[in-house]
């Protein structure tokens, strides 16, 4: 019985790994475009509240600072 169950593990373990590397390229892919666009912050502050504040804690913990300032005045000001 273990070695018919040996090749569904394989195929098992093989989703699981390519399901974790779509996470991570995608969790980069995102940091990325977040961390070099203003303007893509601004529709993800109305989509997605909370993954802009995933990023705003990373980056305030990685010692940059004023980021969340600069959005929240740019986006103030183009509203007036």
């Amino acid at each position: 019985m273990a070695r018919t169950m040996e090749p569904l593990a394989k195929k098992v373990f093989k989703g699981v790994l390519v399901a974790e590397l779509m996470g991570v390229f995608g969790a980069y892919f995102l940091f990325t475009k977040m961390n070099t666009s203003q303007d893509f912050r601004q529709p993800m502050s109305k989509k997605f509240p909370f993954i802009l504040e995933v990023y705003y804690k990373s980056i305030e913990q990685s010692g940059i600072y004023g980021t969340r300032e600069q959005d929240h005045e740019k986006w103030f000001n183009s509203k007036n």
